[in-house]
């Protein structure tokens, strides 16, 4: 989905120079039910350039997807700061598309109305609307089927609607929270291509959050490696892959394999830890 902006700092056009995103010692602490706190991440240190493709791994619950409510104006930072295209985040930021892990589709709505939401929100008229959706449903390789109903889709399906729904309002910031990660892994495989042909070219800066680090090198300019809860940003490795990439292609290059074996270990501590610490309550 693309959300409409809330009000925030005013905003003109960013020096090219500007990063799309920013986040400088960034920390979230949540309230307790019992009155206590919970850090979720803490000093996280992040810059996203413009058209740059950032996937995030850590170990589960180390704070990835609260990384991206900050970013999103969902939650504010505790401490720190958040920016985008250099003013700092106190809403909802503009020109900024989130696609979450479950679908954002609407059960009563077509396919062709899904798609059509967004800029029906924004004020575009009806038939503009549908026009664009039509276009964009196609794109998704989903021609045909406009007047389904999402119960009537497949699970890959009904990502893709998902995913014409966040593109179709031209996002300049696309945060992505696992949208794949339900589907099986021929169908994840084919939405990581179809993702990377609709990106390319748009000059959208990408967070793309997932625990799946073959998928996360197959996509990325740069992999974010966080470390366990309260997360912190562990290292930033760079994946030089050609593009144009297909992901079934490259993840049996030596090149590929070279970037999995460095990134596990940095990772695997991690992982480590963090089943460590959930073992010693049963210990």
């Amino acid at each position: 989905m693309t959300f409409s902006p809330l009000p925030t700092a005013a905003s003109g056009t960013p020096s090219p120079e500007t990063p799309a995103i920013e986040l400088r010692g960034a920390t979230k602490t949540f309230v307790t039910r019992d009155g206590g706190s919970y850090t979720a991440i803490r000093d996280v240190d992040l810059t996203v350039g413009r058209g740059r493709f950032v996937t995030v791994v850590g170990p589960t619950g180390c704070g990835k997807s609260t990384t991206l409510s900050l970013v999103s104006g969902l939650q504010p930072p505790t401490a720190g700061t958040v920016s985008v295209d250099g003013v700092p985040v106190t809403g909802i930021p503009d020109g900024l598309g989130y696609m979450f892990q479950n679908d954002a589709v609407l059960p009563w709505r077509t396919v062709l109305d899904n798609v059509a939401a967004g800029p029906r929100y924004r004020g575009v008229p009806k038939a503009e609307a549908r026009e664009r959706a039509r276009d964009w449903v196609a794109k998704v390789g989903l021609g045909g089927f406009e007047g389904y109903h999402p119960h009537q889709l497949s699970g890959g399906m009904r990502k893709r609607v998902a995913l014409a729904q966040t593109l179709i309002n031209e996002p300049s910031i696309l945060l992505m929270d696992e949208p794949f990660g339900a589907l099986d892994v021929q169908t994840r495989e084919h939405m990581q291509d179809l993702l990377l042909d609709l990106w390319s070219g748009t000059g959208a800066a990408v967070v793309f959050v997932t625990h799946d680090l073959t998928e996360a090198i197959a996509l990325a300019d740069e992999v974010v490696v966080m470390t366990a809860g309260p997360a912190t940003v562990k290292a930033a490795v760079p994946v030089a892959l050609e593009r144009p990439r297909r992901v079934e292609d490259i993840r049996l290059t030596p090149e590929f394999t070279e970037l999995y074996r460095a990134i596990w270990e940095s990772l695997r501590v991690e992982v480590e830890l963090t089943r460590a610490r959930g073992a010693r309550p049963a210990a």
